[in-house]
């Protein structure tokens, strides 16, 4: 189809009209990015004027952006739990939001280990769909075909609660898969999935991921590229693949499904699709059975162009798993979004996994950027920056205030500033800030880490043994992965006694019970993250792990021990000290809050 020259873009040449309005789009925002972002926030400051939050700072109608940031607080989610609680507890009047808050959308936990509830009401929804819809569109400038073939996306809704007042709280991707926008989408060729929505939206895990991975293998020469959110999610996806390889191919060489899937909508929507295959049951068979799974991705699925997954972050410790599995397909990061909000696209998503830029669109937010200057030695607070003020090279934390009444909220997300696209900045996601382990969605910080182990480490008094020092890390060379702990143990001379096998592994899980509601759920609801893992060495082995730091150029008076770790030297000085390892025997409790 030829396209109106008209609507030709900067960025290059639009497949087709729908893609050059999207384009334009683009560029329209990001040009304008100032006078946008003034819009943004007159409209919110406006519509929720009579809101309980907004009176009380007494900004008399004011909509400038000067007012605004003389008048309010830059907050964190605890300052906000009050009004939060209020609405989770059923009080519909305006506190936050002139628009009713139609549900909550839960984000990595709180100091206290519970997850955060979002408030969202349902426009956002028009806004999140708003930046789905312009993905595709810069796609399509780097990679030419993909309305002749699929995608191979694993999609998963998580489990939701109501609040005692009533409203749901869930994730942010279950809102969206269970929303009319996505359930009722339009019909789009650069759009198109190999697992319906039957197989995305069943709330079993196990049975969602079976159908979804068989319908990627009956029309695998169809695929052009493989997805997950995460990287760890299309990991998880492969390594469920080598473990039920055999299950699939026999229902694709007999055309019946499996009686594990119980779910009676799934298996009326599969049993129609799933037709006898003997070639391609063959097939996959040779393939999966084989001992070297290296480029498995290329060789089930031929035509593949490229993964698309989010590998910045702490997700790019996945990034040499991926290339084994793939034969080094590109890795594309499309979006930068949270539970809070949507931010932003990658205008160039087929860079290298290190050079991923988010360009911010300015009509999705207010944005507002703190200097992350952790080294100043300046006792004064940095003054906050507008988005079109930030300059390249430095670090901020993100700050936002959003249509559902958030107000010069703390994100959390540190962000290096890149480059612009015309006046709208480019970031790095550098990392979340305080977060010290991650394997999928879970978020744990240097002080729950502290509390797990002083929990664990109680068991220990019965045998006068205490923990002398440890530090951690996200061990990812399991599918799926999990925390490391590393321990050294002192022993009083006299009483003690060494800790057998049966309580170590009960600290484990001990560990595991006081981390936040976000791993747990990881650990028994989704199959995310595997056994936590205390390994335990020598006396010693932390003053040698000072002293190798010192060795670098350390301060001896400065020097903390690392709460974790991942420069490989380090690691490998604490493996080669290893006295023993012990895994959580049990999986820790978690249950779906329940609804009232």
């Amino acid at each position: 189809m030829a396209v109106d020259s008209s609507l030709s873009s900067p960025l290059g040449p639009p497949a087709c009209e729908k893609d050059a309005k999207a384009l334009q789009f683009i560029e329209q925002m990001t040009r304008n990015a100032d006078a946008v972002q003034r819009t943004v926030l007159a409209e919110i400051l406006t519509r929720n004027a009579s809101t309980e939050y907004l009176r009380r700072y007494f900004l008399a109608g004011a909509t400038d952006p000067n007012t605004f940031k003389d008048k309010l607080p830059v907050i964190t989610y605890e300052d906000l739990q009050p009004e939060i609680q209020r609405i989770a507890s059923g009080d519909r009047s305006p506190i936050l939001s002139s628009h009713p808050i139609s549900e909550f959308l839960t984000s990595s936990g709180t100091s206290a280990g519970e997850r955060k509830l979002m408030p969202t009401i349902k426009e956002e929804l028009d806004r999140r769909q708003l930046l789905y819809s312009l993905l595709m569109p810069v796609m399509n400038l780097y990679v030419p075909g993909l309305d002749k073939g699929k995608g191979l996306y694993f999609l998963f809704v998580k489990s939701e609660t109501r609040t005692p007042g009533g409203l749901l709280a869930r994730p942010v991707l279950t809102s969206y898969y269970k929303s009319e926008h996505f359930k009722t989408r339009p019909y789009d060729p650069y759009m198109v999935y190999t697992s319906p929505n039957e197989a995305i939206l069943c709330p079993d895990s196990f049975q969602s991921m079976y159908t979804q991975m068989l319908c990627g293998l009956l029309e695998r020469h169809q695929v052009l590229r493989l997805g997950a959110v995460f990287a760890s999610g299309l990991l998880r996806a492969i390594r469920f693949l080598q473990l039920n390889w055999s299950d699939l191919a026999n229902d694709i060489r007999t055309g019946k499904l499996s009686s594990k899937i119980t779910d009676p909508s799934l298996r009326d929507c599969i049993e129609k699709i799933l037709k006898p295959d003997e070639e391609s049951a063959d097939f996959i068979s040779e393939e999966c059975s084989k001992e070297n799974w290296e480029g498995i991705v290329t060789r089930i699925w031929p035509k593949t162009k490229y993964l698309d997954v989010i590998v910045t972050g702490a997700m790019a410790q996945y990034i040499p798993t991926l290339d084994y599995y793939s034969g080094g397909l590109p890795l594309a990061c499309t979006m930068y979004a949270s539970s809070e909000c949507y931010f932003g696209l990658n205008l160039n998503p087929m860079c290298k996994p290190s050079e991923v830029s988010y360009t911010i669109m300015p009509n999705m937010a207010y944005f507002e950027f703190l200097p992350h200057e952790p080294n100043s030695g300046s006792d004064s607070a940095p003054k906050l920056v507008d988005l079109v003020d930030v300059e390249v090279g430095k670090e901020y934390e993100l700050v936002i205030t959003t249509y559902a009444g958030l107000y010069r909220y703390r994100v959390g997300d540190i962000l290096r500033v890149t480059g612009f696209h015309n006046a709208a900045p480019q970031f790095h996601f550098v990392r979340r800030k305080n977060v010290v382990l991650s394997i999928d969605s879970d978020k744990t910080d240097e002080a729950e880490l502290q509390k797990a182990v002083e929990n664990a480490s109680k068991l220990l008094k019965e045998v006068k043994t205490s923990v002398v020092e440890y530090t951690s890390y996200a061990d990812t060379t399991t599918i799926p992965g999990h925390y490391v702990i590393y321990w050294e143990l002192m022993v009083k001379e006299t009483e003690g006694k060494w800790p057998s096998k049966e309580t170590m592994e009960q600290c484990c899980l001990a560990m595991e019970e006081s981390l936040n509601s976000v791993y747990r759920q990881g650990r028994v609801a989704d199959n995310s993250i595997g056994a936590l893992e205390i390994r335990v060495v020598k006396s010693g082995t932390f003053e040698e792990l000072m002293d190798y730091a010192i060795s670098r150029g350390a301060s001896i008076n400065q020097y903390k021990v690392p709460r974790c770790v991942n420069f490989t030297p380090i690691m490998e000085l604490l493996d080669s000290r290893v006295v023993s390892a012990h895994f959580s025997p049990a999986l820790p409790r978690w249950t779906p809050a329940r609804r009232r």
